[in-house]
């Protein structure tokens, strides 16, 4: 199993970045909040969980142990796979999310998308006990600067279909964003905002 990756930042993506270590690149999917995180240095550390599946196998990114504890939990909680356990870590941090979870808030995890009220309230049921005494809290990151409208629309288009959603429906919500955001409009803060009307 791969615990961790030290390495040089090749591709940085806000579904997935490609971290070279000793000649060999390995792709890892990450969620906003580590993409948010990892920042631009060269040099990086990213922990790791390996799925290993029939048909695939995949390597999950975190830029913190925190966030890599929570991802684990989520991924013991029934009918919760790592692409819902992302997303859920996509559309809050570690400590939003054990917040949500440990105040019993189901509106919160029910916004997420793939998350019904049945999946939201066994999350809370199974997980409130334990995200109490994990320390899933992370350091507030700093914000990321502005880019143009197009660039910033196509990343966040390209990261919210990879995600699973609807190409059509999310190009008329980034509209709709872009548009009252203006030229404040940060790739991450844009994606969290459409997952939030998606």
């Amino acid at each position: 199993m791969i615990h961790h990756l030290h390495g040089r930042l090749v591709e940085k993506h806000p579904t997935h970045v490609v971290v070279e270590c000793g000649g060999v690149g390995y792709f890892v999917a990450i969620s906003l909040t580590t993409f948010d995180q990892l920042g631009d240095h060269e040099l990086v550390k990213i922990h790791t969980h390996m799925v290993v599946r029939e048909d695939a196998q995949l390597l999950y990114g975190f830029a913190t142990a925190e966030e890599r504890s929570l991802f684990l939990l989520l991924l013991g909680v029934n009918g919760v796979g790592a692409n819902t356990a992302r997303l859920i870590l996509s559309a809050m941090d570690p400590a939003t999310a054990s917040l949500a979870i440990s105040s019993g808030d189901v509106d919160a995890m029910k916004r997420v998308k793939g998350i019904g009220a049945k999946t939201a309230q066994r999350i809370i049921v199974d997980l409130q006990d334990k995200v109490g005494s994990a320390d899933t809290s992370i350091p507030l990151a700093p914000g990321t600067s502005a880019v143009t409208h197009n660039t910033t629309k196509v990343d966040a288009l390209g990261a919210l279909t990879s995600l699973g959603f609807d190409k059509a429906k999310c190009n008329k919500v980034l509209d709709k964003l872009l548009a009252s955001q203006g030229n404040s409009a940060t790739l991450e803060g844009l994606i969290k905002a459409a997952l939030r009307e998606l």
